[in-house]
């Protein structure tokens, strides 16, 4: 049984507050925000692809150049995410190994492959459960926000882990490339209309 939606039915909702109004107000201002109503975002898949496809392209460099140098004693190299992951635990860090793994690896990969299942679903009208995808999306949008996460502990780590000599964290290159990739994939996410999930069951 398929569901209706708001825009079958003659309503439109506002993106931004979720006012609610007749499908005769589109391309007028929403009367409790002031923004223009839009039946679906416009040229929303165009955008999120854009930014999809720029993320995938920075986030290898991202895993391939440099994100931090470990040292111990004098004693150290740059290492790639998987080889500072490894190094850390090496170093006895483990707690932070994983959560340099969760963060930098396993969160912005499942953001990018869930973003791309979204976009092929809407694409190509997968008959799929809207509610499932709409979840996996929200899962998506509120991850991001913690996406910075892993900056952040690279950032602490090059304040803190510093022993007087006897360790230190140097931020590497690969740093940039990861911060862009998290904010391309946040604004991804934000460009994406989830609506357009539901109007392929139709």
């Amino acid at each position: 049984m398929i569901k209706k939606t708001a825009l079958s039915q003659g309503i439109i909702r506002c993106h931004d507050c979720g006012q609610l109004a007749p499908i005769y107000d589109e391309f007028i201002a929403c009367s409790r925000c002031g923004k223009q109503l839009h039946a679906r975002l416009p040229q929303s898949s165009q955008r999120t692809l854009a930014l999809l496809l720029s993320s995938y392209a920075l986030y290898i460099p991202a895993n391939v150049f440099p994100i931090m140098t470990y040292t111990r004693f004098g004693v150290g190299e740059p290492h790639n995410i998987i080889g500072g992951i490894i190094s850390l635990i090496h170093g006895d860090m483990l707690p932070i190994a994983l959560l340099v793994l969760v963060a930098s690896i396993l969160v912005p990969l499942m953001k990018l492959l869930g973003l791309s299942l979204l976009l092929l679903c809407v694409h190509y009208r997968w008959q799929v459960k809207a509610q499932h995808w709409t979840k996996t999306y929200r899962i998506i949008a509120f991850v991001g926000r913690w996406s910075m996460l892993d900056i952040f502990m690279i950032s602490i780590l090059v304040s803190v882990v510093n022993l007087g000599g006897v360790a230190q964290v140097i931020a590497g290159t690969a740093s940039t490339a990861f911060a862009a990739v998290v904010v391309l994939t946040m604004f991804a996410a934000k460009s994406f209309d989830p609506r357009l999930i539901w109007d392929v069951q139709a």
